[in-house]
């Protein structure tokens, strides 16, 4: 099986990235990020707070988080409730981030996207794919861009959604995950030793999609 592992800073656009290179390649797209926050959707849910890690490691047995595709479009499943419409908002995001330091969450999950990967040609994206869930992936990308551009595509994003929201607190969350997720103890965001930079700060979206396939191609 052909695995491409897609790593990467909140807002890089790794999802919209990854979707339309997988459709380009025939491939399944997975997007881990989603998953993880499907559980933080969870525990807001629950009124669990992020700091909490005795509550969250005991109520993980209660959460059945899986995927299905429809059309080609993966849908998160939260015990039994698909709830892509739910876990793309800033207070999902800072869980997200908050609870995915947890060993037991990453375990959680792991598995599963490696089961997925064993199966199917897949592009998967997510904070550790190149350095933990795939490392054996011979196609591996980090995709940045600066925190400004980030967030400016964020707020657009948002705005589409018709949620109302600030674009200097959305910079601002994005660089406070940045330092959350390249400093906790558990698969820290960094990049694989043997993955391609791709910065798409100035770049296309279909021109990022055409250097993640010519990486592909090149390394296969």
């Amino acid at each position: 099986m052909y695995n491409i592992a897609i790593d990467g800073p909140a807002g890089a656009g790794k999802s919209t990235i990854a979707k339309k290179a997988a459709k380009k390649l025939d491939f399944i797209y997975v997007d881990t990020g989603a998953m993880y926050r499907a559980i933080a959707l969870y525990f807001i849910r629950a009124g669990v707070k992020a700091e909490d890690e005795k509550t969250i490691s005991e109520k993980c047995v209660d959460i059945d988080v899986s995927i299905d595709y429809v059309d080609g479009a993966q849908q998160v499943i939260l015990n039994g409730e698909n709830v892509n419409d739910f876990i793309r908002t800033e207070q999902v995001s800072m869980m997200t981030s908050n609870i995915s330091k947890y060993p037991v969450v990453r375990e959680k999950l792991l598995n599963l996207q490696r089961q997925l990967a064993a199966q199917k040609n897949v592009i998967m994206d997510g904070r550790d794919i190149g350095t933990c869930v795939l490392p054996d992936a011979k196609t591996k990308i980090f995709l940045t861009a600066s925190a400004k551009e980030r967030a400016r595509r964020r707020y657009k994003e948002q705005v589409e959604r018709g949620i109302e929201c600030d674009i200097d607190q959305i910079e601002k969350d994005i660089i406070a995950r940045d330092e959350q997720d390249m400093n906790r103890k558990t698969a820290p965001l960094k990049q694989a030793e043997d993955a391609v930079l791709i910065d798409s700060s100035d770049m296309s979206i279909e021109q990022v999609v055409d250097a993640i396939i010519e990486t592909f191609e090149a390394t296969k």
